[in-house]
């Protein structure tokens, strides 16, 4: 009677999960779908890569815009000076004539009266000049001509996330570059470590951590008109559960962590609970590493329980080796005796319950 309430006990008992066995049953040798597999150096060498940000080569290649290259959207500012009393366009008595905010279309024209449809896009402001009083002066002696930008709307990018004033800014001279953008619009506005930078142009689209934009000037490219800017917190993270000092979702950021910190950044293993023979790290593996640490041909993604034993003499240098990856789930198994401990108290104190009632029974 007792093995039977022991039995019916075990089976009721609250637990932080599985056990090592109940693992092991869901084995693809034992009919389950997934891979059981202790981790060693060649499993270490075969999942070991960490995901790698950067600009491909026509991002770092693009040079950077003419800060003074006239752009379809661009707003124009003209002054016009003709040597006679009763010009073209000046009135009478005026020798000069201000034609403001002309915006270069989208084609890349802009029309000035008596010069007609003038090609203002790829020109610079002294080439469109030169341009304009080449036409005018057909029809007026020696006129002067001015050419200025009013205002940078047809070079402009936008800044958008995790900044201090996310916008649209023209791209001007000081600000041709990405970290100079980012601090045109203040800065970023989280923690440099976790910031992870995304540059969208066209159909292609690069990213880089904040970190590593101001450690290589390569990644400091150089800004195209419509570019956007996005700047948002990293989204990598492992979860902790089990006998662990905590049970958590804990992020990566831009680091690479190996099993021991993972565990050490959640408290450590419980002294009380933990079993150091059943660390598990649960993770879906892309074929081509799956292939490599199966060491067979495979199919599409696959369920791998890495298996870390701490109590062997290379285990923790193999868990200090191990890296974790985004989607982990880091598990660690209770020790046997601790649900043997539970069950005996659990009856114990039941034995005891029973035996109260009886005294107060009779």
């Amino acid at each position: 009677m007792i093995v039977t309430l022991m039995l019916l006990t075990a089976c009721s008992l609250p637990r932080s999960g599985p056990n090592k066995k109940e693992i092991y049953a869901g084995a693809v040798e034992r009919g389950g779908n997934t891979h059981v597999i202790y981790v060693n150096d060649h499993v270490t060498r075969a999942t070991n890569f960490m995901p790698v940000y950067g600009f491909s080569s026509s991002f770092r290649s693009a040079g950077q815009v003419g800060a003074d290259e006239i752009r379809a959207g661009d707003v124009l500012g003209l002054s016009i000076w003709e040597n006679v009393d009763d010009g073209l366009l000046t009135s009478l008595g005026a020798s000069s004539t201000s034609l403001q905010e002309i915006q270069v279309d989208s084609a890349g024209y802009i029309f000035v009266p008596y010069a007609g449809r003038i090609r203002a896009a790829g020109n610079s402001p002294e080439q469109l000049r030169q341009v304009i009083t080449q036409r005018l002066s057909a029809q007026t002696p020696d006129p002067q001509v001015t050419v200025t930008r009013v205002a940078g709307n047809g070079a402009t990018v936008s800044v958008m996330g995790k900044v201090v004033a996310q916008g649209v800014y023209p791209i001007e001279r000081p600000t041709r570059t990405l970290s100079a953008m980012l601090a045109k619009a203040g800065g970023v506005g989280i923690e440099p470590e976790v910031a992870v930078i995304t540059v969208k142009r066209g159909n292609q689209q690069g990213k880089v951590w904040m970190t590593d934009l101001y450690s290589s000037r390569s990644n400091d490219i150089a800004l195209r008109p419509g570019d956007i800017i996005l700047v948002e917190e990293d989204q990598r993270n492992f979860t902790a559960l089990g006998a662990l000092g905590g049970q958590t979702r804990v992020p990566l950021g831009n680091e690479a962590i190996s099993a021991v910190e993972a565990i050490a950044m959640v408290g450590g293993l419980s002294s009380a609970l933990a079993d150091p023979t059943g660390v598990f790290v649960l993770r879906d593996e892309p074929e081509s590493v799956a292939g490599k640490v199966l060491g067979k041909p495979v199919f599409g993604m696959q369920r791998i329980a890495y298996v870390l034993d701490l109590t062997r003499p290379n285990g923790l240098f193999l868990a200090r080796d191990f890296l974790i990856r985004d989607g982990d789930t880091v598990y660690v198994t209770e020790a046997p005796y601790v649900q043997f401990a539970k069950v005996l108290n659990a009856v114990t104190g039941s034995a005891d319950s029973a035996d109260a009632l009886t005294s107060i029974g009779d």
